[in-house]
C-alpha cells in the first residue's frame, strides 16, 4: 500500500496534462462498452459490467469472476475500436484480477513523398493492454483499485510505447440506492516517441455519482470530468461573429457554459429487467458540435440492453454531427 502512494504522489504532477487534442494516446478515453456510452459515455459506477474497469480500477469486485466482455464501436469515417476484458476471482484472500485489450484501428491511408508523388498504403492503428486489481478497505464500503496499461501505437514506420496508471476509490453498498466514486486516470508516460520529444498524457481527474429512485425503475448517472483543469473550452467556428468588414470575433465563452462542458448525464430505465433502456446527455460534446441554427441533437446518447440467464447484449447510438453518427456493441458472457 505505502508503494501505491508514493507512486500516486510521484505522478501528481502529470495531473494538469492538456485536454482536448493536445495530448497523446487519446484512444484510452473511448469505451468498448455500449451500456457507457449510451449514458452520455463517461459513467464510473457500473459496478456489474466486467468492461467498466478499463475506465474505473475500483469497480472490480466478486460478481464479475469468470466474466468475459467484448466489445465494437464504429467510429467516425469508419475508424473501428475493438475491446475485450476479463476478471477472474483468484480466491478471498487475494480477490479479483480483470484484464483488457483495446485496439483503434484508423484504417488505411495513401502515402506520398514532398512532390507529391504517391508511395504506397500504410496503416496506424493504437492498442493497449490492462492489468487491474481492486481491494475493500478494512472490511467497509470502501474500495480502492489501480491499473497498469501497456501503450502502444504505430502510424506507417513510426511508432511509440507508454506506460499509464489509473487509480480509483469508490463507495457502494448493495443496500444503498447510491454509489459515489472518485479516479485518476491515463497518468503516464512514454518509454518511446515516435519522434525525440515526448508528448503528454489525457491525464484527467474524474468524479462519478448514481443513484436508484426507490419506487421507480429508474437509476440516474452523473460524471464530472477533468476535474484538474477549469477552463477546458474550446470556442465553436460556426458561433464567431463576422462584421461588415469580414473581421471575426471568436465566441466568448461564460463561466456557466464552462462549467456545464464538464458535466454528463444518464438514465437507465428498468435496470435490473430483461429489456432495460438508457439515455444520455454529453454537453461538452453538444456545445462543440452545436451548429447554428440547426438542431443537430449533438451530446446525445441512447441504447438498450438484453438481459438473459449467462448473456447480456446491449446497443448504443451516439449522436456527435449530422454528418457523423456513431454505432457501439457489446456482448457481456458469464461464463461460470
Amino acid at each position: 500500500m505505502k508503494r501505491i502512494i508514493i507512486i500516486f504522489l510521484l505522478t501528481f504532477n502529470s495531473l494538469f496534462a492538456q485536454v482536448g487534442g493536445e495530448s497523446i494516446y487519446n484512444f484510452l478515453n473511448l469505451t468498448g462498452s455500449a451500456r457507457q456510452t449510451a449514458l452520455g459515455g463517461k459513467v464510473l459506477t457500473l459496478i456489474d459490467d466486467v468492461n467498466q474497469p478499463n475506465w474505473n480500477p475500483a469497480t472490480i469486485n466478486k460478481r464479475l469472476n469468470n466474466n468475459l466482455g467484448v466489445g465494437y464501436l464504429n467510429y467516425l469515417s469508419d475508424v473501428n475500436f475493438l475491446s475485450a476484458a476479463y476478471a477472474v476471482n483468484l480466491n478471498d484472500k487475494i480477490g479479483t484480477v480483470h484484464a483488457s485489450i483495446n485496439y483503434l484501428n484508423y484504417g488505411k491511408f495513401i502515402g506520398a513523398n514532398e512532390l507529391g508523388e504517391e508511395t504506397g498504403s500504410f496503416g496506424a492503428y493504437d492498442a493497449s493492454l490492462a492489468i487491474a486489481y481492486s481491494h475493500r478497505l478494512f472490511n467497509s464500503n470502501v474500495q480502492v483499485g489501480g491499473s497498469l496499461k501497456f501503450i502502444n501505437s504505430v502510424i506507417e514506420n513510426y511508432s511509440s510505447f507508454g506506460l499509464a496508471l489509473d487509480f480509483g476509490i469508490i463507495y457502494y453498498n448493495d443496500s444503498s440506492p447510491y454509489i459515489v466514486t472518485l479516479v485518476v486516470r491515463n497518468m503516464g508516460s512514454q518509454i518511446s516517441a515516435y519522434d525525440e520529444e515526448k508528448e503528454n498524457f489525457p491525464t484527467q481527474v474524474d468524479f462519478g455519482v448514481s443513484y436508484k429512485l426507490e419506487n421507480v425503475p429508474l437509476k440516474w448517472y452523473c460524471t464530472i470530468d477533468n476535474i484538474q483543469k477549469w477552463n477546458i473550452s474550446e470556442s465553436n467556428p460556426s458561433n464567431d461573429i463576422v462584421d461588415i468588414d469580414g473581421n471575426k470575433t471568436k465566441e466568448e465563452i461564460s463561466f456557466f457554459d464552462n462549467a456545464l462542458r464538464h458535466v454528463s448525464i444518464g438514465a437507465e430505465l428498468f435496470s435490473e429487467s430483461v429489456f432495460n433502456i438508457q439515455l444520455g446527455y454529453n454537453f461538452r460534446r453538444s456545445k462543440e458540435f452545436k451548429l447554428i441554427d440547426k438542431r443537430t441533437f449533438s451530446g446525445f446518447t441512447a441504447g438498450f440492453g438484453i438481459r438473459m440467464k449467462k448473456i447480456r447484449f446491449n446497443y448504443a447510438f451516439s449522436k456527435y454531427h449530422p454528418a457523423s453518427n456513431a454505432s457501439t456493441f457489446s456482448l457481456l458472457i458469464n461464463l461460470n
